[in-house]
């Protein structure tokens, strides 16, 4: 029996590259400097996460600025006063706002996808962006001459396009990170947002055909960014029958952060369709502790009580540095809870294979 095992995405940045891209930031290196320490960053990584045993990598995301503006990056018709995100320590993130049209990407996510696939036999997932996400660039206020319903088309077709070409380019799965997904119905309790969320990012699924699907999934999670959350406040019973409306062939789920797993799990089975597969989290990557292969076995013990052994996966509950300049954690203590999760699936499925 075999449990497949992925990571989520980002890795904690080695100091020099952090460094670098503050110096980016305010002009202060040149960009063949950086790109020689982004290369360096990306070439460790990629041998550690190989050294962990992982059977599906990633690159670490050690060159995008963050998870959530990759697309962004050296787009003029931005201004710096967007949404802001606030974290459960105070501390806050800040979308930029979008003040011109049209909107397109300046950089697509298979860019990322070529660089580390030159570096590895092994499979390589990659994490883009969701398009609900990037609809939070729009204003309220609108933009004269560019109406939000042409804003929301090309925005579709930029989801569109970042995905096929991750598919194109050989990506083993690709996973669209729905962080914002929890978050809404703490902006709006009464789940009507969320479902705006879910609608739009189908619009962009209805454009894969099924067996393509099959290779597309959505992660989930409160938020993780120095060592605290967005939304772990909110009850995931408000969002899991919305999220499993996304066509999807793989949900990557929170999991060993929650208080009452057993009860997410429950709520997951009811709506788990017979051609998905859940991703279920088995290592916190906010706690300092690194977990044990035996508790990661555990939790994977109780997800299979609820869950069909055959749809059943593991995986990280969030990434470990989804923005650049994120300290919290080692790198050192990411690959370790990395081979725990590893070591661990690998026990679960022997034990569930004798039973």
């Amino acid at each position: 029996m075999r449990i497949p095992t992925e990571p989520i995405g980002s890795i904690p940045r080695p100091a020099e590259l952090i460094a670098a891209f503050r110096d980016q930031q305010a002009g202060r290196i040149p960009a063949d400097a950086f790109e020689r320490i982004a290369e360096r960053a990306l070439q460790d990584t990629i041998r550690r996460f190989e050294d962990t045993g992982s059977p599906v990598i990633t690159d670490g995301e050690q060159t995008k600025p963050s998870f959530a503006t990759y697309p962004l990056s050296g787009l003029t018709n931005l201004a710096p006063d967007g949404v802001v995100i606030p974290f459960a320590d105070g501390h806050t993130r800040q979308l930029p706002r979008l003040k011109s049209g049209p909107f397109h990407y300046a950089t697509y996510a298979s860019k990322y996808l070529a660089a580390a696939k030159q570096l590895t036999a092994l499979p390589v997932k990659q994490a883009v962006i969701s398009a609900s996400a990037l609809s939070l660039l729009y204003p309220n206020s609108g933009i004269p001459g560019y109406a939000r319903d042409a804003f929301l088309s090309d925005l579709v077709d930029e989801a569109v396009a970042d995905i096929r070409q991750c598919l194109a380019h050989g990506a083993d799965s690709v996973q669209i990170d729905f962080t914002e997904g929890r978050l809404s119905l703490k902006l709006d309790p009464s789940g009507g947002l969320l479902q705006n969320f879910v609608a739009l990012n189908n619009q962009v699924l209805d454009h894969f055909s099924r067996p393509e699907r099959r290779r597309i999934g959505v992660h989930t999670c409160p938020g993780g960014d120095q060592d605290a959350t967005h939304s772990a406040d909110v009850d995931y019973v408000g969002l899991l029958p919305i999220l499993f409306r996304l066509r999807v062939g793989r949900f990557y789920i929170q999991l060993a952060s929650e208080n009452d797993p057993e009860r997410v799990l429950k709520i997951t089975r009811q709506h788990l369709q017979p051609d998905q597969i859940v991703f279920v989290g088995v290592i916190d990557p906010i706690s300092p502790a690194v977990e044990t292969p035996e508790r990661v076995c555990e939790r994977i013990l109780l997800a299979a009580k609820h869950l069909p052994v055959s749809q059943l996966g593991t995986t990280d509950d969030c990434g470990f540095s989804p923005f650049a300049d994120d300290t919290s954690t080692s790198r050192d203590t990411a690959f370790e809870k990395i081979c725990a999760r590893v070591i661990g699936t690998q026990m679960a499925a022997q034990q569930l294979a004798g039973s």
